[in-house]
């Protein structure tokens, strides 16, 4: 059972945002500050990547850890209390559209690099993830 109403859950669940969440921004602040130049959301391709860098045929996604299931940390493992029936198989499909549009992004030719939220305030990550971007 929700703690909340219908009228309040569905109040809150309208404030999480698909784009320019907080673990993005600090992304795009990091790679920026490196001379890393980048489009963002292109919808040409699958998936939409949060960021796309076009000459190194790279992109990036910015898995937030509960709505793309992250087995790396405790967020990612934690089951939703109410409506279980939606969110368990919501974010099952979350996960296997992720593999398909990495598949199909590979197949085309990109670079394809996925940074969890849990891992954006490790700066060692960060570093990996902008030298891997550099390395194409």
């Amino acid at each position: 059972m929700d703690r909340v109403s219908p009228l309040t859950r569905s109040e809150m669940m309208s404030r999480i945002r698909g784009k320019d969440t907080q673990p993005e921004l600090r992304v795009r602040r990091y790679l920026h500050q490196s001379g890393l130049r980048y489009r963002l959301h292109v919808a040409t391709l699958p998936g939409k990547p949060d960021l796309v860098f076009p000459s190194r045929r790279t992109c990036v996604f910015i898995h937030g850890c509960f709505w793309h299931g992250c087995e790396k940390c405790a967020d990612g493992q934690r089951k939703p209390l109410s409506n279980r029936q939606y969110w368990l198989p919501k974010i099952r499909r979350n996960k296997r559209r992720d593999q398909k549009h990495l598949r199909d992004l590979r197949a085309t030719g990109w670079k394809v690099i996925a940074i969890w939220e849990c891992e954006i305030s490790d700066l060692r990550k960060l570093k990996k993830l902008r030298k891997t971007v550099l390395s194409r």
